[in-house]
Parts: C-alpha cells; structure tokens; sequence
C-alpha cells in the first residue's frame, strides 16, 4: 500500500508486520516490482484493510452467503465492498472476488457458543 501510495517501483520490508490472515502477511514479496508495475500500468489501485474489518466481513459473508471464508478472502470481499462504496468500482462493472480458502483454519477469528445438552435434557 505504502509503495503504491508513493509510486515506488518495489515495496520496502515491513518489520514486524501480523495479520490475522497469514497467508498474505509478507513483509517483503519476491516479486513486488512486477505487482507494483501491473497495478501502474493498470490503472489499478491497492487498499489497507484492517483485521477488525476484514474479521467483521467474514462474519457478513457467513451471515448472508453461508460462506465461511479465510481472512484473506475476506479482506479481498472487503476491499471491493469499500471500493464499491466509494464509487472506485462502477454501477455495472463485473467484478471477480477470489477466495482461496476456508475459515475453517481459523477457528481463533470466530466466536461460538455452543450448547451442550445434558443426558436428561429433551432435544
């Protein structure tokens, strides 16, 4: 984000960096140069989501599609939402969300209670 922001060629290494979703916490990528180069040449754009909000998506999507989807598909659901609503993505447009994994992984990002029954209890 930061090396799209200023028009870097190639991002910088990101001491430190954690995310609920790991499969796209890379502090440094092998081939950020050529991301870098196709968003440019794309006119595309790059967007910082927040694991609070990438974790309240997930929550939306299992609500509304049954999906329980990884934090990174929800973090890429997130982003089109918050391009959607700004106008970035047009009325109209086709746009491909991919996710590729399950939230099952990710037991920690979900709150659940779950009812025990006891012996003597009707079902």
């Amino acid at each position: 984000m930061k090396a799209w922001e200023q028009r870097k060629p190639a991002s910088e290494f990101w001491s430190d960096s954690a995310t609920v979703a790991f499969g796209i916490n890379v502090p440094k990528a092998l081939g950020d140069f050529l991301v870098l180069e196709a968003v440019y040449h794309t006119d595309g754009c790059a967007v910082a989501i927040e694991d609070a909000e990438s974790l309240e998506e997930q929550r939306k999507i299992a609500g509304l599609e049954g999906a329980f989807v990884c934090p990174e598909g929800a973090a890429a659901f997130s982003a089109a939402r918050r391009l959607r609503e700004s106008g970035w993505i047009k009325d109209g447009e086709t746009v491909v969300v991919l996710n590729t994994g399950s939230g099952i992984k990710y037991p920690e990002t979900v709150q659940v209670e779950v009812p025990v029954l006891e012996p003597h209890d009707a079902i």
